[in-house]
């Protein structure tokens, strides 16, 4: 058995909140630049190079890329040989965000559904756990905004709606979102499961790589069809024309029962704002 200090956890969290925050990733900087070079909009370029000048601008003076600082959302894997001391893990990675968005001047989005206050400090933090083999703690975190989460949609299809009907689903909750969740954007699409579960993993799509497609040949030919049929919708950068409507589409799926055909399309903004830690 391996023993972890609970202030661990919340020191890393904290790091994670920040960082993610403020630098984006090398995948999604390579993306916008390879866009640059097929963006046929004059304006859509213009859109592409701000893009990145806001991302230089933010990682020289240490601010948020976007003052949506988003909902702290964390998928943790962790190894059924470790023993977190002091707090729960629940506790520490709440720590973690507490800190992480006083700290690193982060604004706090996270209120009541009903009363409207607000916590102060960004928490609760939305967590999915996994058990796993080990003696590590895997965290991926991932900062929400909702600019983009208010454009996603669950729709509960027939088995008979098939693929077709899938296909059609994407196109259309993009086509509705329009310029709403700040294109270019990032699609994650969760197929299968129940409710809860397919939208887990649809969130989770998210924190793949721009670029990275699918391991099942199938899923990464669709997402690499989905995505020219969506550039081609002319929604462009920023929703002012073009055919960078979005980064990537990233499709995960999860057995299902027999009498459904649960699918969810969870869209990020461009800046696709993920960071990973190991303990």
């Amino acid at each position: 058995m391996r023993i972890v200090q609970s202030e661990e956890i919340v020191e890393k969290v904290k790091e994670l909140c920040i960082n993610a925050n403020l630098y984006l990733g090398d995948d999604v900087k390579s993306c916008i630049r390879y866009n640059l070079d097929n963006e046929e909009s004059s304006v859509g370029k213009n859109i592409l190079n701000i893009l990145l000048e806001n991302a230089t601008i933010a990682e020289e003076k240490s601010i948020p890329l976007c003052q949506d600082t988003g909902m702290a959302v964390f998928f943790v894997k962790l190894g059924q040989e470790v023993i977190v001391r002091g707090d729960t893990l629940t506790d520490a990675i709440n720590k973690g965000v507490k800190q992480g968005y006083e700290e690193g001047y982060l604004r706090k989005s996270v209120v009541d559904p009903l009363s409207r206050i607000n916590t102060k400090d960004n928490t609760p933090a939305i967590i999915h756990y996994e058990m796993v083999k080990g003696d590590k703690i895997f965290i991926e975190f991932a900062p929400k905004g909702f600019g983009s989460e208010n454009m996603s949609k669950l729709k509960m299809l027939k088995p008979s709606d098939g693929i077709e009907g899938i296909k059609k689903f994407i196109i259309e909750t993009v086509s509705e979102a329009g310029p709403n969740p700040c294109p270019p954007i990032v699609i994650g699409v969760g197929i299968g499961g129940t409710v809860d579960k397919c939208a887990q993993i649809a969130k989770k799509a998210l924190l793949r790589n721009v670029g990275e497609h699918s391991t099942d040949a199938f899923l990464a030919d669709l997402e690499r069809e989905m995505l020219e049929k969506i550039n081609k919708l002319g929604i462009g950068p920023q929703g002012l024309g073009g055919n960078t409507t979005a980064l990537a589409i990233n499709i995960e799926t999860f057995p299902t029962h027999i009498a459904g055909l649960p699918v969810v399309v969870n869209i990020n903004c461009h800046a696709a704002r993920h960071k990973k830690a190991i303990i």
